[in-house]
């Protein structure tokens, strides 16, 4: 009787041990309420994604509002995972991810990797560096160190210049680091969007900066990035088109940017 009692418990809980992990593992089927799509960013890029350590550590920032509109429209839940900038674009390679927000700019060479959507947001380069450097145009980088974000397309822009004038370009993983090389005087200057540097401007009046003349208005331009041939691509790219055309994309450039992105 105890032998069959056993038995008994031991089905009982194996089933419920099955059930769990069937769960975990069909999380984004079809046949789920809300299905799972796994997301990751770079949270250190003020006002696209990052922390408030004052309010807490959970990731907040425009990127982050635009993800959470988008799979409310197409019924998902996002979990977001927060990566080193340069390991996006591989995270979504070994589809450890579905996607990627983190202010990322759809150029030709990410294209062979990754798909996107179109583009969301539209900024521009700047250069940043000590208040008092006497640096108000490219030229002036010339003999300096610049820093940019690793992998970023900032970097790209870094070497276009260094083809014309002499500078030395040091990478970091993340914006706060370079800010910091800067601070300390290791940096001379760096490269960042001018979004985000203008929210360092507002924190520390020890920096200023210029905005960079490109000749290209789309060249810093923000887009979802996913898997090659990804099935979420077109429907999120569907529903970001109707964020833009119902004016919900538009209020939330106004919430973070404080300007309408239709001016740019």
């Amino acid at each position: 009787m105890k032998k069959w009692l056993l038995l008994a418990i031991g089905l009982v809980i194996a089933s419920m041990l099955a059930a769990c992990g069937s769960s975990e593992e069909t999380s984004g089927d079809e046949g789920e309420e809300k299905k799972v799509i796994k997301m990751a960013t770079s949270a250190d890029y003020p006002p696209f994604e990052y922390k408030d350590t004052t309010k807490g550590d959970d990731i907040i920032g425009f990127d982050i509002d635009l993800v959470n509109a988008l799979a409310d429209e197409l019924g998902y839940k996002v979990e977001i995972q927060d990566l080193d900038f340069n390991s996006l674009v591989p995270a979504l390679q070994a589809k450890q991810v579905d996607m990627v927000l983190a202010g990322m700019t759809p150029t030709e060479e990410r294209k062979k990797n990754v798909d996107f959507t179109d583009v969301y947001y539209t900024a521009k380069h700047m250069i940043v560096s000590k208040k008092g450097s006497g640096i108000k145009t490219v030229e002036d980088l010339e003999g300096k160190t610049v820093g940019v974000q690793l992998g970023s397309i900032q970097e790209g822009e870094a070497e276009k210049i260094a083809e014309k004038t002499k500078i030395k370009i040091e990478n970091r993983n993340r914006i706060p680091d370079i800010v910091q090389e800067i601070k300390a005087g290791r940096f001379e200057a760096a490269i960042i969007e001018d979004t985000v540097a203008k929210g360092y401007f507002e924190k520390d009046k020890d920096l200023e900066g210029f905005t960079m003349e490109t000749g290209n208005e789309e060249e810093a331009g923000s887009a979802i990035a996913f898997q090659k041939d990804s099935k979420y691509t077109k429907e999120f790219n569907e529903a970001l088109n109707k964020m833009k055309e119902n004016g919900e994309l538009e209020k939330l450039v106004l919430k973070w940017f404080g300007q309408d992105q239709k001016s740019e």
